[in-house]
C-alpha cells in the first residue's frame, strides 16, 4: 500500500471541513480575512521602519497603520487615505483594496447561498410541527382534496383546527395544488411536511403522538393494476408498522388505513387490531353499485349521511328510563335513532321497535348534528293510527348490464347474487376481453349458480356496439369506470360521460317496452367535477368514487366506532337502506301525512324510517332530488303513489 503524502492529507482534512457547509466557508472566509490583514500590515510595517519620515504624514506609529489596513479592505473607497503618501505606501493600499473588494464579493455571495438554502430547507418542510389533536394525514392521492373538505366541514365548529400531510412529495407541489384546487379551507390550518410516512424521524416530525387520527392513504389510484395495488398495500402496512413503534406503549393511536386486499387486511389487522381501521374501497364501492341499482335516489342518500355537510351518524347516551326503542323515535326534535350499541360493545341496527332500552345501551341516531341531539321527557309529535297497506314489493326476474370490468366486478355479480331473484341475466360488455379474463367471468358464471353470467365482446366507445346489445331491454345498467396504466382520472371520466351520452340518444330513438319501468343507468365517476356533467347525461343515479371513499375515510376518522354501522350497512345480510314505494304503505294517494305518520307506518313493517323521497322533485338539485332525510315529526307531506319512503329494512321487499 502506497503511503500517504503529506499534500493529500491536507486536502482530505480541508475536503472534509469545507463539507460541514455554510460554517466552514465562514471560517474560512474570517481566517484568509486575517491573514491577507496581517500580512498587509507587516508590510506597511516594514516600509514604516525602512522609511521613518512617511511616519510625519501616516500618523504615529504601527497600529495606526493596521487600522487604516482594515479600513482598505474593508472599504476599499478608504484607499483615498494614502493618495499623498510616497510611492512604496500605495501598493498596499492598492493590495488592501483588491483583497477587499474579492473578500467581500465573497462574502455577500456567502450570504446569498445560506440565505437561499435555509429558505430552500424551510420550503422543503422537514422543521417539527407543533401542534397537538391535528389529523394527520400520511402520504398522497387523488382522495387528499375530497378528505380535506370533509374534514374542513367536520371542523367547523371547532377552534382552530389542523390538519397535518406527511407525504413522500416536494412541499411546494404539494402547497401550490392545494392553493389551486382548494383555496378556502375555512377555520382549519394545512400544515404539509415532506417525507417518508413510514420514516420513524418524519412521523415525529409530524407529532404523530400528538394526533387525533391518522389516515394512511393508499398510493395509487382504485383503477390501478392488481401489481400496483399490492405495492400500495405493502408500502401501507409499512407505514402502519412504523405507526405502531413510534408511540409510547400505554398509547394508541386511531389509525384508518386504505387497503385494497382481503389478504393484506388481516395482516396489517395483526400489527395492531385496536387501534387500527382499515378500508376496502372496492368491496365498498361495489356494494354500493349495486344497492343503489335496486333503489333510485341510494346514492344522494348517502351522499348526505357519509358528508359531514348534511345528516350524519351519532351515537348518544342519555338516562333513558323505562322506554321501548319504538317510542325513542318521537322524543327527539332532530334525528331518528337507526340501533342500539349495547354495553358489550355489539350493535343492533333497527331493533324490534318493542325491545326495551337498557341503562348502559347508547343509540345510533341519525341528526343533523351532534349540538342538536336532545332526549325528551314528552313526544314532540304524536302519529296518527294509519292502517298498513299491506303487501310486499314483487321481486321479478331481471335483466342486467355491466360495461366495462374492474376489481369490483367480481364483487358487484357476487352482490348481485343474493339480491336477485333465481334465474336473472347478467350481460357484461368488454371492448376485447382477454383469455383469463374470458376464463374468470365462465367460472363465476359456473359458480353462482342462481344468476346466469354473459360476455358480450362489443365497444361500448361506439353507437353499433351498444345498439347490438338493446339497451332498453335491461333493467338496469352499470358502467364501470375503466383505468389503465396511462389512464387518468379525467380521461376515465371522459370515456365514462361518452358511453353515457350514446345511451341515452339509443334509449331515445328505442324506449322500453310499454308498462315496463324505464331502464336505471348507474354509473362510477371519478372526480366530483364531473359530477355535473354526468347529471346532465341521464343517469338515475351516480356514486363518485374518489367523494365517497374519502367521506368514508374521514368519518371513520372522527370516530372510529362508526366503521361496524358502515360494515353492516354494505352488505346484503341484516339492515339496510332502501327507497320503496309510498303504495306498500298507505292505501290511498295522494294522502297528507306527517313524518311521525311515515315512523309509525314503518314500525308496523319493523323499518325505522329515515326520509322521503318525492317523485316531483327528482330533477329539482336545489331540493335534493327529492330526497329530505330526518325532517320535523311535525311537517306534512302531500304523498303521491309515484313517491318512495327512505327506510332501514331487513330486505328489499
Amino acid at each position: 500500500m502506497s503511503e500517504v503524502s503529506l499534500q493529500q492529507k491536507l486536502r482530505y482534512r480541508f475536503d472534509n471541513f469545507m463539507s460541514r457547509g455554510g460554517s466552514s466557508i465562514f471560517i474560512s472566509l474570517v481566517i484568509v480575512f486575517l491573514s491577507l490583514l496581517t500580512v498587509i500590515s507587516v508590510i506597511r510595517g516594514i516600509l514604516l521602519y525602512t522609511m521613518p519620515e512617511a511616519s510625519l504624514e501616516r500618523g504615529p506609529g504601527f497600529w495606526n497603520n493596521v487600522y487604516i489596513t482594515f479600513l482598505q479592505m474593508t472599504d476599499p473607497g478608504n484607499m483615498n487615505q494614502d493618495v499623498n503618501s510616497i510611492g512604496w505606501f500605495k501598493v498596499p493600499a492598492i493590495i488592501s483594496g483588491m483583497a477587499g473588494l474579492i473578500m467581500l464579493s465573497s462574502l455577500v455571495a456567502f450570504i446569498t447561498t445560506a440565505l437561499d438554502q435555509k429558505l430552500a430547507q424551510l420550503r422543503k418542510g422537514h422543521s417539527k410541527v407543533i401542534e397537538e389533536d391535528h389529523t394527520l394525514i400520511l402520504g398522497w392521492n387523488e382522495r387528499v382534496i375530497e378528505i380535506l373538505r370533509e374534514l374542513v366541514e367536520a371542523n367547523e365548529s371547532e377552534d382552530d383546527p389542523v390538519v397535518v400531510i406527511l407525504a413522500d412529495k416536494d412541499k411546494e407541489e404539494m402547497d401550490d395544488f392545494l392553493k389551486v384546487n382548494m383555496p378556502d379551507t375555512g377555520n382549519t390550518r394545512v400544515v404539509t411536511r415532506t417525507g417518508s410516512p413510514s420514516s420513524l424521524v418524519k412521523l415525529e416530525t409530524a407529532s404523530v403522538t400528538k394526533s387525533r387520527s391518522v389516515i394512511v392513504l393508499a398510493t395509487c389510484s382504485i383503477t390501478a393494476t392488481t401489481s400496483e395495488k399490492n405495492g400500495s398495500d405493502a408500502n401501507v402496512i409499512k407505514t402502519a408498522l412504523a405507526l405502531v413503534a413510534s408511540r409510547p406503549e400505554d398509547l394508541r393511536l386511531n389509525i384508518i388505513a386504505e387497503i385494497f386486499s382481503d389478504r393484506n387486511r388481516k395482516i396489517i389487522d395483526s400489527i395492531s387490531e385496536e387501534e387500527i381501521t382499515t378500508v376496502d374501497t372496492n368491496e365498498i364501492l361495489a356494494k354500493i353499485l349495486v344497492q343503489t341499482s335496486r333503489s333510485v335516489g341510494l346514492s344522494v342518500v348517502y351522499s348526505e349521511i357519509l358528508s359531514f355537510d348534511g345528516c350524519e351518524m351519532y351515537f348518544h347516551e342519555d338516562d333513558w328510563g323505562a322506554i321501548e326503542f319504538g317510542q325513542l323515535a318521537y322524543r327527539f326534535p332532530d334525528g331518528i335513532p337507526m340501533g342500539l350499541k349495547h354495553g358489550d360493545g355489539t350493535l343492533t341496527m333497527n331493533p324490534p321497535a318493542d325491545l326495551p332500552i337498557k341503562a348502559d345501551d347508547a343509540i345510533l341516531i341519525l341528526a343533523e348534528d351532534d349540538s342538536t341531539i336532545d332526549f325528551l321527557a314528552q313526544p314532540v309529535a304524536t302519529p296518527r293510527d294509519f292502517k298498513l297497506a299491506g303487501g310486499r314489493k314483487k321481486t321479478l326476474v331481471e335483466r342486467n348490464l355491466i360495461i366495462g370490468w374492474t376489481t369490483k366486478a367480481d364483487t358487484i355479480l357476487r352482490e348481485y347474487a343474493e339480491y336477485v331473484k333465481p334465474g336473472s341475466f347478467i350481460d357484461i360488455m368488454l371492448r376485447a376481453p382477454e383469455a383469463d379474463l374470458a376464463s374468470t367471468i365462465e367460472e363465476l358464471n359456473q359458480e353462482l349458480e342462481d344468476i346466469r353470467i354473459r360476455l358480450i365482446a362489443e365497444n361500448p366507445m361506439s353507437t353499433e356496439g351498444l345498439e347490438a346489445v338493446d339497451p332498453s331491454s335491461y333493467d338496469n345498467i352499470i358502467i364501470l369506470s375503466q383505468g389503465g396504466v396511462d389512464d387518468n382520472s379525467e380521461r376515465t371520466d371522459s370515456e365514462t360521460i361518452v358511453i353515457l351520452l350514446l345511451l341515452r340518444k339509443i334509449m331515445e330513438n328505442n324506449p322500453r317496452e310499454e308498462g315496463k319501468p324505464p331502464t336505471k343507468l348507474i354509473t362510477e365517476i371519478l372526480e366530483s367535477e364531473n359530477q355535473s356533467l354526468v347529471a346532465h347525461a341521464g343517469v338515475n343515479d351516480f356514486i363518485i368514487s374518489n367523494r365517497f371513499i374519502s367521506m368514508l375515510l374521514a368519518q371513520i376518522s372522527e370516530d372510529a366506532d362508526i366503521k361496524p354501522v358502515y360494515d353492516d350497512l354494505f352488505q346484503e345480510d341484516g339492515s339496510e337502506i332502501y327507497l320503496k314505494p309510498a303504495p306498500l304503505y298507505f292505501s290511498e294517494f295522494p294522502i297528507e301525512v306527517t313524518y311521525a305518520d311515515m315512523i309509525h307506518v314503518c314500525q308496523q313493517r319493523e323499518e325505522v324510517c329515515l326520509g322521503v323521497k318525492q317523485k316531483a322533485l327528482e330533477d329539482d338539485t336545489s331540493q335534493n332530488l327529492g330526497v329530505k332525510l330526518i325532517p320535523e315529526k311535525d311537517k306534512v307531506y302531500r304523498l303521491l303513489a309515484e313517491d318512495t319512503l327512505v327506510v332501514l329494512a331487513e330486505d328489499e321487499t
